[in-house]
């Protein structure tokens, strides 16, 4: 073989590791900028919280009654700017700052609850809900960092 030409392959070899390497590289670093993407699935929602609700909540809700709760409580979640109208490719802006209080979301829900025909027996099974569901949402990394408001 001809020196040239394997001298050419070489360089070939080597400027197609850099471009690759380049782009990887840029992309990398442009994901890097966006959020995670983080995915609520009703159904999953309702397991996790189903299991995590102590037993006497467990047997004072219908799963029925459960995902009316999980729906009004995501509404009202999103009432507050938490749930974003794009969820490609959003930057990690975080300009206002949002608290989200257990207690708030509870009372909500309380008044929320007769709205919807849930017929709630122990305010505490609210409360039990908030909680469940806000556990579901830190497992899936759907929550910021805690604030001392």
């Amino acid at each position: 073989m001809d020196l040239t030409i394997l001298l050419f392959g070489a360089v070939a070899v080597i400027a197609v590791f850099f471009i690759a390497a380049g782009t990887i590289g840029r992309e990398a670093h442009r994901l890097d900028a966006f959020s995670p993407r983080v995915v609520y699935e009703l159904a999953t929602a309702m397991d996790f919280v189903a299991e995590h609700l102590p037993e006497s909540t467990q047997a004072r809700l219908t799963q029925d009654e459960l995902r009316k709760l999980l729906v009004a409580h995501l509404s009202w979640l999103r009432a507050r700017g938490l749930q974003p109208d794009r969820i490609m490719e959003l930057r990690q802006e975080i300009t206002d700052l949002v608290v989200v209080d257990e207690t708030t979301a509870a009372a909500f829900l309380l008044g929320e609850a007769e709205k919807l025909g849930v017929a709630i027996l122990d305010d505490v099974d609210v409360v039990q809900v908030v909680d469940a569901h806000l556990a579901y949402f830190a497992a899936i990394g759907a929550v910021g960092p805690q604030t001392s408001l």
